[in-house]
């Protein structure tokens, strides 16, 4: 009991550390450069105690399951020796942590609101309602094509550079042909994708799954994953524009 204790209050500490650079440069600049008075400093030292120890559980829940669930479930899945069922449990793993994913939730409800405020949908809670599902619904279409893709790569050897090189070459080239209303969010949602529930569950799957197989490296194989849930969501968005 002793030790748990000491072990979390370990990681708080660790975490506060993490956090640090980020409270030195906001009083930094708010003491130094604005030279105004921190407003609330209760609430703001409450909030900041609330963020470390959130922090703190969120890497204690990623130690305790969803790390042991990932590799568990990528070696089960080796050693069972079915491809299709390794490949549809890719694309759900992928399509279902990127559909709750809380800043792609985010992103696409403000993406909404603002094509409602510009025009490019009408302005009630339907259609902004349909059009922030679609959004959604697109790119966690597109991650879980990109982790079945990924785990493919692993299984069957393939360079990482074969597959990302031509990726971006097509994300240029969609570029040229997508509206100009809907390449900021394609590039945007690239990057929301790879958050707090995707990338630990991701991550781990691609490790568990090349440490199982004979002959792969988990450094040079198991890795990669997250790099294909940032890069194709970026070519369907722009798609998903084109069509709308």
């Amino acid at each position: 009991m002793f030790q748990l204790k000491n072990k979390f209050i370990n990681q708080l500490f660790g975490s506060f550390m993490d956090l640090l650079p980020i409270f030195s440069v906001v009083l930094f600049f708010q003491l130094f450069i604005l030279r105004q008075p921190i407003p609330n400093i209760a609430d703001i030292a409450i909030g900041t105690a609330f963020v470390v120890l959130g922090l703190t559980l969120f890497i204690q829940g990623l130690e305790k399951s969803l790390f042991p669930i990932g590799e568990t479930m990528a070696y089960a899945f080796a050693k069972k020796g079915s491809l299709l069922w390794l490949l549809v449990f890719a694309f759900s793993l992928g399509f279902g942590t990127t559909a709750a994913e809380p800043a792609l939730i985010a992103v696409a409800d403000e993406a909404a609101r603002i094509a409602a405020e510009g025009g490019m949908i009408e302005k009630t809670n339907k259609a902004k309602e349909s059009y922030a599902f679609g959004l959604r619904f697109t790119v966690a279409f597109s991650v879980g094509f990109a982790i079945l893709l990924g785990v493919l790569r692993i299984i069957r050897g393939w360079p990482l550079h074969y597959l990302i090189i031509p990726g971006y070459i097509g994300v240029v080239v969609m570029t040229f042909f997508a509206p100009e209303s809907i390449i900021g969010i394609a590039y945007d949602s690239g990057g929301v994708t790879t958050s707090t529930i995707t990338v630990p569950l991701v991550t781990t799957l691609g490790v568990g799954l090349a440490s199982a197989i004979q002959g792969r490296n988990p450094m040079t194989d198991g890795f990669g994953l997250i790099a294909f849930a940032s890069l194709t969501p970026m070519i369907f968005v722009m798609a998903y524009g084109v069509i709308l």
